[in-house]
């Protein structure tokens, strides 16, 4: 796919869209990313740190929630899991509040990393604009920002060095060109880094979905399903095995939300609420748990063919969480036996559950209480 970017005179857009070519860090990306928005926020500079602050913020969900490889050995990604570990905040937490601890915080692990992270990108990513050979680079941090910002038709140039205080200040004409196309420029953005973390993340799935926190999810009608199903047989949820009630009933997914990104129904599930929420964002140990996740899947693939209503309930649940045909010829066929339905359903779920797993989810068992 490739974005057209708008052109300008006065500005050199040939370089401009030459910024992010050959990425193999993702610092460019997020560096770029927080200047647009400090750009379209009407600020005219940021400090280094400031900007260092929101790449963590921004970076944060898709590290702290879904794992995602930022990169091998990567500073950013380091960054947030050592906040994960001092903080105590979820994944979920509120950008505000996370981005005035992060202002806050003097843990040197932290101080460390952020350093790190202005050695190169703050210079580097305006490279395709200086057109200078590897030697060219090789100079001492006062030297390197006097030669940058003898340069026209930049971004943004530099004050003086001075650690994470370092500020730059951003061109009149590139934000006034920002400003003017910034959907094209967003997107063409977004594009950029979501190649970039696809190509880091190859067996993870959605990664377009897990950029930012999601929006509530609503599994209403799967409840519902289910429900019409416990008015004809009994229903055990798999985890502490339990008979259950229209009263308490809450959906879980087996492979955590947080990394299929989808409400696929072959990966839902009915169980109590106080189980769910013991279970989080955790994997069911896969030797306990899937045989009984098979014989509950079994039971309304039973009852879907053998009675009307339940199958018109299943009707309308598949048109939003059965997207893909060949996983419903393959697993919904009629006549299966329950050994037949049995190994189609792992080998539709064992694959992303051994890729969830590889990616850090974590195994778990249900403890009564």
């Amino acid at each position: 796919m490739d974005f057209i970017l708008p052109e300008s005179d006065g500005l050199k857009i040939e370089y401009f869209g030459h910024l992010f070519d050959n990425t193999s860090e993702c610092y460019k990306l997020f560096w770029f990313q927080v200047i647009v928005k400090k750009i379209l926020a009407g600020q005219t500079s940021a400090s280094f740190e400031e900007i260092i602050d929101e790449m963590i913020t921004d970076a944060w969900y898709m590290v702290a929630e879904y794992h995602l490889n930022l990169g091998p050995r990567d500073n950013l990604e380091f960054a947030v899991n050592r906040l994960v570990e001092i903080s105590g905040f979820k994944a979920s937490e509120d950008k505000t509040v996370l981005l005035e601890y992060i202002r806050n915080c003097r843990d040197p692990e932290v101080l460390r990393y952020k350093k790190i992270l202005t050695t190169n990108v703050p210079y580097r990513l305006q490279a395709p604009f200086l057109g200078w050979k590897t030697d060219d680079w090789k100079l001492g941090t006062k030297q390197l920002v006097e030669r940058i910002n003898t340069y026209y038709s930049l971004i943004y140039k530099f004050d003086q060095p001075d650690g994470l205080n370092t500020r730059i200040h951003f061109d009149e004409k590139w934000c006034k060109y920002i400003i003017r196309n910034q959907v094209i420029i967003k997107g063409w953005l977004k594009y950029n880094l979501v190649e970039y973390l696809q190509r880091r993340n190859p067996n993870v799935p959605g990664v377009i979905d897990k950029l930012e926190a999601p929006k509530a999810r609503n599994l209403v009608d799967i409840i519902k399903y289910w429900k019409l199903i416990m008015t004809v047989s009994p229903v055990v949820e798999i985890y502490g095995d339990g008979e259950l009630t229209e009263k308490d009933i809450s959906i879980d997914h087996f492979v955590p939300w947080s990394y299929v990104a989808n409400d696929e129904i072959w990966n839902l599930h009915p169980t109590t609420k106080s189980i769910n929420s013991a279970k989080s964002n955790n994997l069911p140990r896969w030797d306990a748990y899937f045989k009984k996740l098979s014989r509950l899947e079994y039971l309304s693939y039973q009852l879907m063919w053998q009675h009307e209503g339940i199958r018109k309930e299943f009707e309308k649940v598949k048109k939003k969480h059965l997207n893909s045909p060949m996983v419903e010829g393959q697993l919904y066929a009629p006549d299966l036996s329950r050994e037949e339905f049995g190994n189609r359903l792992s080998d539709i779920v064992l694959p992303v559950y051994q890729s969830a797993k590889s990616a850090g989810f974590r195994e778990w068992e249900y403890m009564a209480v």
